[in-house]
């Protein structure tokens, strides 16, 4: 039975470059696994594959969904699954790729069926949080979920707003979600999870030449497109669009824009590092010390 890899690791590591080069070795297609990626619009911002890339090996889940679209993880699985289904009726193996490590642990261990979206409710709820009544919805996720909420700060908004959305849709708390609800992707026996890892200060200097390169390839032309167009991209998070906004705006200088966008991928890739520390891997490979061509050796040796 022909092995799933799932390559994952923090921004800028080279995640893409290695997974085309197995793909090659493997015949294979790739599916993203990234919350950022996966929008249309926003292809300089959010780092996807190249068109070049794109041209050498068809990739699944890249620039699909429009920007006012979410994807929860349940339906991040979903999709993942049929892309999986598509590759392997081709006799191709799929390689997953990307840096979202939930979606990671959704697709391996699992997540609860009622893992659904519901723009009015969250909306409704960021409004609230926006408005000052962030400790009201705490207490409220308290009252609801004593055991969940010891892991949810009252500041971190993404995380409060999500589980009272859920137990808006579901009627059931997130611990109860867990419990009786649990699922996983159905090839999470065959998936090969490979972590690529690296040290911070190495890490940080290819961030800080990433940024300077996604400037001289056209973000602030990317930017200026979806501010003329109205675009609301707020629930991704993206880095480097408040930033430019307010540069195009007049308000800080271009000097200004790449610093904070370097600072805010530094710390991004500081908390992914972190997360896929305490987490469990079939393969660790530390870019420092290994080549990408060895890696892809080791990898196609077990596929």
């Amino acid at each position: 039975m022909t092995n799933i890899f799932a390559i994952v690791g923090p921004t800028g590591i080279g995640k893409t470059s290695l997974s085309i080069k197995l793909a090659k070795k493997l015949n294979s297609e790739i599916i993203g696994l990234d919350s950022r990626q996966i929008y249309k619009m926003i292809p300089i911002g959010t780092a996807q594959p190249s068109a070049k890339d794109l041209s050498i090996i068809k990739h699944h889940l890249i620039g699909t969904k429009d920007l006012h679209e979410t994807v929860s993880a349940g339906e991040f699985v979903e999709l993942v699954d049929q892309r999986i289904v598509t590759i392997l009726e081709k006799n191709k193996t799929p390689i997953i790729c990307g840096g979202t490590g939930l979606y990671l642990k959704s697709l391996v261990e699992g997540i609860f069926i009622g893992s659904k979206t519901d723009a009015k409710i969250r909306t409704y709820l960021e409004k609230e949080y926006d408005n000052g009544n962030s400790d009201n919805l705490y207490k409220e996720l308290v009252s609801i979920d004593p055991i969940y909420s010891k892991k949810v700060h009252p500041n971190n908004k993404r995380r409060l707003i999500r589980a009272l959305e859920i137990y808006k849709i579901t009627g059931k708390n997130m611990t109860e979600n867990f419990k009786s609800n649990n699922k996983k992707s159905a090839f999470h026996d065959r998936i090969n999870t490979v972590y690529l890892r690296m040290p911070r200060k190495s890490l940080e200097l290819i961030i800080h030449k990433r940024t300077l390169s996604m400037i001289e390839e056209g973000m602030i032309g990317e930017v200026q497109y979806l501010k003329d167009h109205n675009c609301n991209i707020d629930h991704i998070d993206y880095i480097g669009y408040s930033e430019i906004s307010s540069y195009l705006d007049k308000k800080i200088s271009l000097e200004d824009v790449i610093e904070k966008i370097h600072i805010r991928t530094r710390q991004y890739a500081k908390r992914q590092m972190k997360w896929f520390d305490n987490q469990s891997f079939d393969h660790v490979f530390d870019i420092d010390n290994t080549s990408v061509n060895d890696i892809v050796d080791k990898l196609v040796e077990i596929s």
